[in-house]
């Protein structure tokens, strides 16, 4: 988990967890977005090393509450992903958190997703990790190609 500098009764309200998922940074959020949790939020948005992955999930099933502090975090998460060549993704916002996002268009801008699994389906896979899944079933034993299918 991340923890910033901040107060504990603050740290409370909003807690954030890092994760990968077939390459892909999934951060999943709990708790209410607003001023006093915001650079929090855009700390944990940040790439953790040198090398960008092509997706990060932020998923908002967990959170309550989102003003526009929330927005503004997402929109800079969003703007640094593109410029360095990945994507952000939104993934399991609440009904009162997407109408937020629907309020301010962020939805136009960043594509929104019922589920990290909806998310992670929808990006498509990087090349190297097309070629590592088709050797492999080119190596196992079993298969036989047939008429161009795979038969078991």
């Amino acid at each position: 988990m991340i923890h910033e500098a901040v107060p504990a009764d603050r740290r409370r309200r909003l807690l954030v967890e890092r994760r990968t998922v077939d390459g892909v940074s999934v951060v999943a959020v709990r708790g209410e977005i607003d001023h006093d949790v915001k650079d929090q939020l855009r700390t944990a948005l940040l790439v953790q090393d040198d090398a960008v992955p092509a997706l990060i999930v932020a998923e908002l099933s967990g959170v309550t509450f989102m003003d526009s502090s929330g927005i503004n975090a997402l929109v800079a998460a969003h703007v640094r992903m593109r410029a360095a060549g990945g994507l952000l993704r939104i993934a399991g916002a609440r009904p009162r958190v997407r109408f937020v996002l629907e309020v301010a268009g962020l939805d136009t801008v960043i594509l929104c997703h019922p589920g990290v699994e909806q998310a992670l389906a929808a990006h498509p896979r990087p090349a190297w990790v097309r070629r590592a899944q088709r050797a492999a079933v080119e190596r196992a034993p079993h298969a036989q190609r047939h008429s161009g299918v795979f038969r078991q």
